[in-house]
């Protein structure tokens, strides 16, 4: 059979399981739920490692720098880059098996992570649940895309990303009391574990979308281009290159100093583990999640006037949030810095909706996981690699 006759015969296929495949409001609204929770345990599970730095120098007495590094690169580094060759298996296999396989190895390596003896295994565990939690977004990212169409990706996808205040929130909490009261091993070993039956629920509930469906397309192409053809396609487009660029820019910062906030309220102000982690659990959750779905509603709501507002939302408000960030770290006592605190972190979460539905819009069919992981690679890469580790430094 020649490669054109299997091209047509495979989108044939796909067209025709396009009209068969049909997901009610109610399951696309399951879809999207348990992807958030998916999402929230992503975000427990790698920013748990934060509240702990300072239990964590106690035990294994490393340097700032190493700290830096642990909570930082030694993280995504592997997330980064293994994010691209798994995303391109996602816009080619079954996105929802990639996402349960992923959820099982992150889960377990955190879990890991409270069985290590010295500071070394602790980085190769921390290094696993780095190399888990690739193979979760850009998969998801595109499952969205074909459950939800372009007029209502803002809204989804903001939803999708309340993982990361909630989860953050979480970890904090979670990570904050358990580390008084159970010790860090514990905390690391009771987060993770859950996460293994969870993987189990995706694997047997999630139904896999035909490739554009919300948008009536499952016609293109069956096979996936490369991914240096996606990145050189996405980066060839000046909204993408300049939006990859601000995201990125607002990663370094927003990683950056989010790693460090629960050991900067420590020394500088002396709270206790418990305290500091209800404190940022509850500016994470109230200010972040409503800056977070505000933003995807804004940009959906605006963006039907004028496109350019999708873009426009995420820039003026970070603008806005950056005084009260600097208010935050001058403040000379705890009562005005947690006055200070919530409005740049609710500022500061309105991108990442925008970005995220941007991004699918711009991407052809078979190239939304792979450009998804071409923007995550970059935040990660740069922001959430280099931001806690520049701080480590200056500290």
């Amino acid at each position: 059979m020649s490669e054109s006759t299997r091209g047509a015969g495979v989108a044939s296929a796909a067209a025709q399981a396009a009209g068969e495949f049909s997901a009610s409001d109610a399951y696309r609204r399951y879809v999207l739920g348990l992807l958030l929770v998916v999402y929230v345990v992503n975000f427990i599970d790698r920013s748990i490692v934060n509240i702990l730095l300072e239990p964590l120098k106690q035990e294994f007495h490393p340097s700032d720098t190493a700290l830096g590094f642990l909570s930082g690169p030694a993280f995504a580094i592997f997330y980064a880059t293994l994010g691209i060759p798994i995303a391109r298996w996602a816009d080619r296999g079954v996105r929802r098996d990639i996402i349960a396989l992923a959820l099982f190895l992150w889960s377990g390596m955190t879990a890991l992570c409270g069985l290590a003896r010295t500071f070394p295994q602790l980085m190769l565990a921390r290094i696993g649940v780095g190399v888990g939690e690739a193979g979760c977004s850009p998969p998801a990212h595109s499952m969205l895309a074909d459950y939800y169409p372009p007029e209502q990706r803002g809204r989804a996808f903001a939803t999708y990303a309340l993982g990361i205040p909630i989860g953050t929130a979480f970890g904090f909490l979670l990570g904050g009391w358990m580390a008084q009261e159970l010790g860090w091993r514990y905390a690391f070993l009771l987060v993770g574990l859950p996460g293994i039956a969870l993987a189990l629920l995706v694997r047997l509930t999630l139904r896999e979308p035909p490739r554009g469906h919300s948008e009536a397309r499952a016609r293109e192409a069956a096979d996936a281009p490369t991914a240096r053809e996606v990145a050189r396609t996405m980066w060839r487009l000046a909204s993408f290159r300049h939006l990859a660029i601000a995201a990125t820019l607002h990663a370094f910062v927003g990683y950056g100093v989010a790693n460090w906030n629960a050991a900067f309220l420590a020394r500088s102000h002396g709270m206790s583990p418990k305290e500091i982690g209800f404190w940022l659990a509850l500016v994470g959750i109230v200010a972040g999640g409503l800056g977070t779905y505000l933003g995807g509603v804004f940009s959906d709501r605006l963006g039907k006037r004028d496109a350019r507002w999708s873009m426009w939302v995420p820039g003026v408000s970070t603008l806005v949030a950056v005084p009260f960030s600097i208010g935050f770290y001058l403040s000379p006592d705890i009562r005005s810095a947690l006055l200070f605190a919530g409005i740049p972190v609710f500022f500061g979460a309105m991108y990442l909706g925008p970005t995220f539905s941007i991004t699918q819009a711009l991407a052809p069919l078979r190239m939304r996981a792979v450009a998804s992981a071409f923007l995550l690679f970059l935040l990660n890469l740069i922001g959430f690699g280099l931001g806690p580790l520049a701080v480590g430094m200056l500290s």
